[in-house]
């Protein structure tokens, strides 16, 4: 799932763990693919670490104060996937996105691909090489298409009680992977959810069989939202980060690997979209510090607040955020 120039650095005392075995130049690890619970590999054969196909990861993030302790046994590498969500929603989300991937403040972008702006901004998306991108599977925010679109709240009761349609979540995910396809040009390199539907009961099924049957040789990646661990991070966000977790991350997460494929280890990102860009740099730090080989941090970030938008100003915080000069000291880019 990880390939690129550099990879996330980290110094390490020489009791914690140890980096892989075999971090090449270019991210890439000899061994089998990390698969969600207890961080076992996964999958069958060789291949890139992660995943079956190599991704790229554009940068190296380098926290010069993690885990310093008396004497510093090496240098730990660290690959992640840094990924912003809603690419497609509006173009300042996408403008935002874009101005951040290039800079190497990201490495990947999850698009609604039948969102407002996603067909005039998927030319520059495919011209960005240090992004990966991938279908953020909706089924909770029509921006005005027609389809099963609920609010989270209804979708999760009628997905757990088994009253969604078969027949129309199956037709609203062909449409969103071909809506993808043919603007983009290819596969995805990976998908997820917004609002974390991909996991939810009925709709992980379906999206994994179309999955399957479309992409059987190059299969992409998949979010899996199991928390990682939050040691100093608010109770209520660690809360919230479980309660995520908890609406299908460990039934998706199997199902998941025993049909080959690949997933994030551990997931990091959930917060309350509030406080600012002074609150949000703080958890980002922690975020970096807590992430492990092989997690996703996601992220929700625009170059400007759009009126209609009811998470602009925060996602303005998180760009500026993004773009600091204190991340930069972290991202060494």
């Amino acid at each position: 799932m990880f390939e690129g120039k550099v990879v996330m650095a980290c110094e390490r005392h020489a009791k914690c763990h140890q980096p892989p075995d075999d971090v090449r130049d270019q991210g890439r690890q000899s061994g089998g693919r990390y698969g969600g619970d207890d961080n076992q590999p996964m999958g069958r054969g060789g291949g890139a670490a992660y995943g079956n196909k190599p991704s790229q990861l554009p940068y190296k993030f380098l926290h010069r104060n993690c885990f310093r302790r008396e004497r510093v046994a090496k240098i730990e590498q660290k690959r992640i996937v840094v990924c912003a969500d809603d690419f497609g929603m509006n173009p300042a989300i996408d403008a935002g996105i874009l101005e951040l991937g290039g800079s190497g403040r990201l490495n990947a972008t999850s698009c609604l691909s039948l969102g407002p702006s996603f067909a005039a901004s998927a030319a520059a998306l495919r011209a960005c090489p240090g992004l990966q991108a991938g279908v953020h599977l909706n089924f909770t925010e029509s921006l005005g298409q027609s389809g099963l679109y609920l609010p989270v709240s209804k979708l999760i009761v009628r997905s757990w009680m088994r009253r969604l349609s078969p027949a129309r979540i199956k037709e609203q995910v062909a449409r969103q992977l071909d809506r993808y396809e043919d603007l983009m040009g290819r596969r995805p390199d990976f998908v997820d959810g917004h609002q974390h539907v991909h996991q939810f009961p009925q709709i992980r099924g379906e999206l994994l069989d179309e999955l399957e049957r479309r992409y059987a040789d190059a299969r992409p990646w998949l979010r899996y939202t199991r928390s990682a661990a939050l040691s100093g991070m608010p109770a209520s966000l660690r809360m919230k980060a479980h309660i995520i977790e908890s609406l299908g991350a460990s039934r998706f997460g199997r199902m998941a690997r025993s049909r080959g494929f690949a997933l994030n280890r551990r997931f990091l990102g959930v917060y309350d979209f509030q406080g600012g860009q002074a609150i949000y740099a703080g958890l980002l730090e922690q975020w970096l510090r807590l992430a492990g080989d092989g997690d996703a941090i996601m992220c929700h970030p625009a170059s400007q607040a759009l009126p209609g938008d009811g998470l602009g100003a925060q996602r303005m915080a998180e760009f500026n955020g993004f773009r600091s000069d204190a991340l930069a000291a972290w991202l060494d880019v």
